[in-house]
């Protein structure tokens, strides 16, 4: 039986040693929680990202490293790290005494260090700080920080930071910089010979270099494997078939798809890490293939640039503004898709359909294409040759001067860039005032406001906002002009032969070249896609001999041979589809030539043609016919909704018209001698 007085002395040194080891431990802790911590926040480079979440473009942090979030990667590098680094990572608390005795233990008997006591989060301590790896005063604050950020951090958190800041070479940091600088692949599906590199390289990123050292990169990465087989984390097989395979040599370039347009955003979004686009990978690198190859043929510091989108849904789906965005022979720093330049004859389709809307003119009305002055100007034709006699189809498909500039003297300049202005294409002019030269291009624009105008068509004369970030585009509340206006003039520009040979009749399309050859342009739409192509210099210089329908047309139908071939939209049930002679009177030829038409040659006379009701912008809650009236011009006269005929030969200036249904119309009265006038309305 034990001594009562032994049995106290036991008591209290145990006593002792409990209150004792209890202070200690209490002052450890005190000591640990005391840590002052870095910035935990890592900083990354902000991605640019397609459609379908592939990397488009990162961009370095602020002191020029490539570290990116490190994202999804593949367990089998999180295995293989794990049970080459840090085998109990999941079980210490930062610092792992097993290991340190093993390292200690290793260091005698061998007379030198074999292997080091780091956890995994010890050399993340040490990076967060950048600390030095020696010197025993290091290696005491890696292990108090340590400590201290197993306290404060998940083990999962604490890997991220690690797969973020692990030194790989110059200014590359982490996991996925380095999955894609070697591989060119995203670290998320690994073989065991590219995620062994990946473990082996920031123990020493200089001097294991692959580009630089491969046969020591090899030897690394070999025993990480080799450890791997030993820990179970793959077979021998697969370690000795993944040591046989050749380390990369060569750096490989960060990915750059659409570079300009990423930079771009990246601009507009401040501070953003991640930057979503409504961009198709696949048919980003095809359009900037095309874009490229356009380019090269034609030398001469010869850039192009294209823009193409979804004229459905208004998402932009490749945007190339640039032949080669890292050429400084042809500026490719300059976004061309954003540049202000001559649209050449790319805008006269839309003084056509304003035409074709207000009931002045048909496709088949004829029209004179002879020398004729407007004022002080005589614009001529492309070739300086006249055609005399032709119906307005082929006045646009020729792409003649004289006829549209008589149209838009009728319709009017104003209202002709005010139209432009609703279906998104802003002219930038000399003066405050547009003159009828906007019609043949004097004025600038860019090229994605180009395709936004043709989206317009190409949607029934209604726009849509375009944009590269999911969920911006809008439809346009008020439209250019009717749908059969729009049909009318997307049914003759899909009528030109296209420069590729394929069948006419699958694109609207229109080609522009500015004054001077600076500018060749094509523009063109299915019945889901919608795109513009530019070529010449971005300098402004002329590039002899380029023209739109040489230069640009066939980029663009290369571009629609990649896309699913949509037919274009069959004709409105109003629309009328006659020949010329079976036209109404008024609507079977312009004007006289060299002659204004009948209402510009008498503007202010007392019984010049007048719509009185409904008036202009009126709004109407009915969905009975529409009682039309009109005074002034000269019997017989034609009632039109929305360019076709509703009421033909009436002796009285007024009409009982059918309602045509919710939504805006445009209602023309037209008499004997061709004079017009209109009214815009709203019916609920």
């Amino acid at each position: 039986m034990i001594n009562s007085r032994r049995f106290s002395r036991i008591v209290f040194a145990l006593a002792a040693v409990a209150f004792f080891g209890g202070g200690l431990r209490d002052a450890f802790d005190g000591w640990v929680d005391r840590t002052e911590l870095p910035v935990l926040d890592v900083a990354v480079g902000t991605e640019v990202l397609a459609r379908d979440g592939s990397l488009m473009r990162a961009f370095q942090v602020a002191d020029g490293r490539w570290r990116l979030a490190p994202g999804a990667v593949d367990p089998l590098l999180i295995k293989m790290l794990t049970a080459w680094e840090d085998r109990r990572f999941e079980d210490h608390a930062g610092v792992d005494p097993m290991a340190i005795l093993r390292a200690a233990g290793q260091a005698v008997t061998h007379g030198r260090i074999v292997s080091g006591g780091s956890t995994l989060t010890m050399q993340v301590a040490r990076l967060l700080e950048e600390g030095p790896t020696g010197e025993w005063q290091g290696k005491l604050r890696q292990m108090r920080l340590a400590l201290a950020l197993e306290r404060h951090l998940s083990k999962a958190q604490i890997m991220d930071l690690y797969l973020r800041l692990a030194p790989y070479g110059a200014n590359v940091e982490g996991v996925r910089a380095a999955s894609l600088l070697w591989f060119g692949k995203e670290p998320r599906r690994l073989t065991p010979a590219q995620a062994a590199l990946l473990v082996a390289l920031p123990q020493s990123p200089e001097r294991r270099r692959p580009d630089r050292r491969p046969e020591l990169a090899k030897i690394a990465r070999d025993r990480v494997l080799a450890t791997a087989a030993e820990a179970g984390v793959i077979s021998q097989g697969d370690a000795e078939a993944a040591m046989a395979e050749p380390v990369p040599t060569i750096r490989r370039a960060f990915p750059s798809v659409a570079p300009l347009l990423a930079a771009r955003l990246v601009r507009a979004n401040p501070g953003a890490l991640r930057i979503e686009t409504t961009i198709d990978p696949r048919i980003q690198r095809r359009a900037e293939a095309l874009i490229a190859k356009a380019s090269r043929a034609q030398g001469q510091k010869v850039s192009a640039a294209l823009v193409l989108a979804d004229h459905r849904s208004g998402e932009i789906l490749a945007e190339v503004g640039t032949a080669e965005w890292t050429a400084g022979q042809s500026a490719g720093f300059i976004d061309m898709t954003q540049a202000v330049r001559s649209p050449g004859s790319t805008l006269k389709p839309f003084v056509y359909g304003l035409a074709f809307d207000d009931g002045i003119a048909h496709p088949e009305t004829l029209i004179e294409d002879r020398p004729t002055a407007f004022g002080s100007w005589q614009p001529q034709n492309f070739d300086n040759k006249f055609r005399g006699t032709v119906t307005l189809r082929q006045a646009l498909i020729w792409s003649l001067n004289i006829p549209v500039v008589k149209l838009a003297q009728e319709v009017g300049p104003v209202r002709i860039a005010q139209t432009l202005e609703r279906g998104g294409i802003h002219l930038r002019m000399q003066g405050a005032t547009p003159g009828l030269a906007i019609t043949l291009g004097g004025a600038g624009v860019t090229l994605e406001e180009l395709a936004t105008g043709y989206a317009a068509l190409a949607r029934g004369g209604t726009g849509i906002t375009l944009s590269v970030q999911p969920g911006q585009s809008q439809p346009m509340l008020t439209p250019m002009f009717g749908r059969v206006a729009a049909w009318q003039v997307t049914n003759i520009m899909s009528q030109g032969l296209p420069p590729t040979g394929t069948p006419s009749g699958r694109v609207a399309w229109k080609t522009g070249t500015s004054y001077g050859n600076r500018d060749a342009l094509a523009v063109g739409y299915n019945g889901g896609y919608v795109a513009a192509v530019w070529m010449g210099r971005p300098d402004g210089t002329p590039v002899p001999g380029a023209f739109g329908g040489e230069l640009a047309a066939p980029v663009l139908f290369d571009l629609f041979d990649i896309l699913p071939v949509i037919a274009l939209p069959p004709p409105p049930p109003e629309t009328l589809t006659v020949p010329n002679a079976a036209l109404p009177l008024p609507l079977r030829r312009f004007a006289q030539a060299g002659q204004a038409s009948a209402t510009a040659a008498r503007p202010s006379a007392p019984d010049a043609l007048q719509f009185t009701f409904p008036p202009d912008g009126a709004e109407l809650d009915t969905t009975a016919a529409i009682t039309a009236k009109a005074r002034g011009g000269r019997a017989p006269y034609t009632f039109l909704v929305n360019g076709a005929p509703a009421a033909v030969a009436q002796m009285q200036p007024s009409a009982s018209i059918a309602n045509p249904g919710p939504g805006f119309a445009r209602l023309t009265v037209i008499d004997a001698d061709g004079a017009s006038a209109s009214a815009a309305i709203r019916l609920h």
